[in-house]
């Protein structure tokens, strides 16, 4: 009887121990709810805080909530904007936070991380879509997106106060058209490109039938100039061949009409097919009849 009543003292108090002891690892830290409450220090009444270690509680009355004490990271799917121009931006950006008040963070959260960086997000926007409302795209892009991020960050810093957040860091990683604009303007430049390219061909085509025009009229000089050469020349020859039979003539003039007889006759009688009609009397065959051949 004694022993089972020690037993059972012994397990009491290792329940009663290990409900008193709990553990903060690295990187977390930790407020005790006590009915309800956050625990408080009596001395200052500021939020009690449990560093990493060994801590010990109420058993049954104090429970624990254990926070992630180091930066975290929102990076959530871009958003759209408008710029002071009413022209829409799709904006990726990501937002570095961190725990600054664990008391007011489990209020305002119930230390859900989830809901904890839905509230944070919207605030981030908020800033954002105030900043962006007061640049134009040109201003956007060209320089001035640091002093952006810098008075965004401002901006939700004061608002997340009350979340018991602390804003380390508010960066834009990207900045976007979007879709049906990006379509519109890469339509438009893909016209102008070929509005460009057709008033390139027309000037090629145009360039091209002056250039094949003057050829033209070129090779049309050259063939008449050759041609003129040729009756020029032909004229000549023929003239030079006139001159030569005229001089043969007067020399000889019997034996320069045998000849030309004689020519006659081999160009005639070349082929074997052909076929003369004519008086055997004719003067056509005055050497051929003639027996001296005179």
């Amino acid at each position: 009887m004694m022993k089972n009543l020690a037993i059972a003292v012994l397990v009491l108090l290792a329940v009663l121990v290990s409900g008193s002891l709990f553990v903060v690892t690295e990187g977390e830290r930790a407020i005790v709810i006590q009915f309800g409450k956050v625990q408080r220090d009596d001395a200052t009444g500021d939020t009690k805080v449990f560093a990493p270690g060994l801590h010990f509680k109420l058993p049954f009355i104090d429970s624990v909530r254990h926070l992630d004490a180091r930066v975290q990271t929102l990076d959530d799917t871009p958003d759209r904007f408008v710029t002071s121009e009413k022209k829409d931006l799709i904006v990726d950006s990501y937002v570095k936070w961190r725990i600054d008040d664990f008391a007011r963070y489990y209020l305002s959260t119930g230390g859900n991380k989830l809901q904890a960086e839905a509230l944070l997000k919207q605030k981030v926007n908020n800033g954002l879509r105030s900043e962006f409302g007061t640049r134009t795209i040109a201003q956007i892009v060209s320089g001035e997106r640091s002093a952006l991020m810098n008075q965004a960050m401002e901006q939700a810093s004061t608002s997340s106060d009350e979340l018991g957040i602390e804003i380390v860091d508010v960066r834009v990683k990207q900045i976007n058209l979007p879709t049906e604009v990006s379509n519109s303007i890469f339509q438009r430049m893909r016209a102008e490109r070929a509005g460009v390219a057709r008033e390139h061909r027309s000037e090629g085509q145009e360039q091209a039938e002056v250039i094949r025009a003057d050829i033209d009229a070129k090779v049309t000089v050259m063939l008449a100039d050759a041609e003129r050469n040729t009756r020029q020349l032909r004229g000549e020859g023929d003239a030079l061949a006139a001159e030569i039979y005229a001089d043969a003539y007067s020399k000889n003039a019997d034996f320069y009409s045998f000849l030309r007889s004689m020519d006659a006759y081999k160009a005639s009688f070349n082929n074997k097919q052909d076929v003369m009609v004519i008086a055997p009397d004719s003067d056509f065959f005055r050497y051929m009849n003639a027996s001296k051949g005179n």
